[in-house]
Formats: structure tokens, C-alpha cells, sequence
């Protein structure tokens, strides 16, 4: 009499336990940022991001080779993502539009820098605002001029110096900013409408009469 043997069922594929590398790495840099707010740069540890992180030291290296080569990816990512928001918001707006395209640009850039500007000044603890080899300075001054060059060759203003315009905006936008976050205000939108508006009114204001430059 033969019985029929029956194959036990093959166990299910676990899942590798190992992480992506851009999600370890993202983890990593999160892990340290959140130290270097809490407790300051000089102050935190690699051995501290590691066990805040949950990796290995080996992790650490194999993605940095010091602490300040971390701080300057940190720096890096924080102005990717500040662009990113800037862009996401003035996608928003009607594609034709570039005075509201603008005024957004202003208005968002304004609150995003109070919502993170502790990050900021850890990150570009070393720049300043007038810093020529600034490369994320002038990355967001980019995507300025080209919202005003746009909007100029759709006939929204009329401006003949361009890149002075957005550098002025620029400065402004970022000077008005610290002293708002200096007052330590409960509410910034009304503070950021009044500066879009203060910033639009420099591309309206008329020329003085018999003056063409």
C-alpha cells in the first residue's frame, strides 16, 4: 500500500533585515541633526549619532569621513529641501500668473526660513549672506532671477537690471526675516504678506520723468 507523501509548504521569504542605503542614510543624518540642535556641533558625538541612529560606527565612515563632512551634507540637504518647498509652492500657483508666482516665492521663503531656521544656522554656521563662493546662496538667487526673467518677458513688471533685483530681494527677504524671528512672533504669515508686497512694489515703482535707465 503506498502513501502519499505530501511536500511541506516553503516557508515564506523573510524580508532582508538590512535597510536601503538612502533610508540608512537619511536616518543617519536626521539622527544627527536632532543632536546638533539639542546639543550643539562641537558638543555631539559621532559615538552619539551612531547610537541615536541605531547603526554601527562602520556606517558612519563608510558614508563620512568626519563630522564636518557630515555637517556639510547636512547643509547641502537642507537647501535641496528649502528649494524643493519653494518650487512645490510656486508650481502651485496659475502657470501664467508670475505675480502671484512671485509673492509666493517671497511669502514661502519668508516662513520657511522661520520654521527652520535653527537648522540653518547650524548647517551655515560659517556663511554669510554676502559670501561670493556662497553656492547655496546663490542656487536660491537662481531660481529667483528666473521667476523675474519670466515674468518679465511675460509682461508683469519691467525691469532692465534683473539679477540686481533678485539680489536685492533676496538680502531683503532674508534681513527682514532675522529680525522677525529675533521678535520671536506667534504668527508670521501677516509679517511674510507685507514683505511680498513690499518686494513687489520695488518692480512697479515708476521711473523718475525724463529718466529711460
Amino acid at each position: 500500500m503506498r502513501y502519499q507523501t505530501t511536500r511541506p509548504e516553503p516557508r515564506p521569504t523573510k524580508s532582508p533585515r538590512t535597510k536601503p542605503a538612502e533610508v540608512r542614510l537619511d536616518e543617519l543624518m536626521a539622527a544627527a541633526e536632532k543632536l546638533f540642535l539639542a546639543k550643539g556641533v562641537e558638543a555631539t558625538t559621532i559615538s552619539e549619532i551612531v547610537e541615536e541612529a541605531q547603526v554601527a560606527k562602520g556606517t558612519f565612515y563608510h558614508y563620512f569621513a568626519s563630522k564636518n563632512e557630515m555637517l556639510t551634507a547636512l547643509g547641502n540637504r537642507y537647501t535641496a529641501r528649502f528649494l524643493e518647498r519653494l518650487r512645490n509652492a510656486v508650481d502651485g500657483c496659475p502657470a501664467g500668473d508670475w505675480r502671484a508666482r512671485l509673492q509666493t516665492w517671497i511669502r514661502v521663503n519668508v516662513e520657511a526660513y522661520v520654521e527652520t531656521f535653527r537648522t540653518h544656522d547650524i548647517v551655515y554656521a560659517n556663511h554669510h549672506h554676502h559670501d561670493r563662493s556662497n553656492q547655496d546662496k546663490n542656487a536660491i538667487l537662481e531660481q529667483l532671477q528666473d521667476i523675474i526673467e519670466r515674468g518679465m518677458a511675460a509682461g508683469a513688471w519691467t525691469t532692465d537690471q534683473p539679477r540686481i533685483v533678485a539680489l536685492l530681494i533676496y538680502a531683503g527677504v532674508h534681513g527682514a526675516t532675522d529680525e522677525l524671528i529675533a521678535a520671536q512672533p506667534a504668527d508670521c504669515a501677516a509679517f511674510a504678506r507685507a514683505v511680498a508686497d513690499s518686494c513687489m512694489r520695488m518692480l512697479d515703482a515708476p521711473r523718475p520723468r525724463g529718466q529711460t535707465r
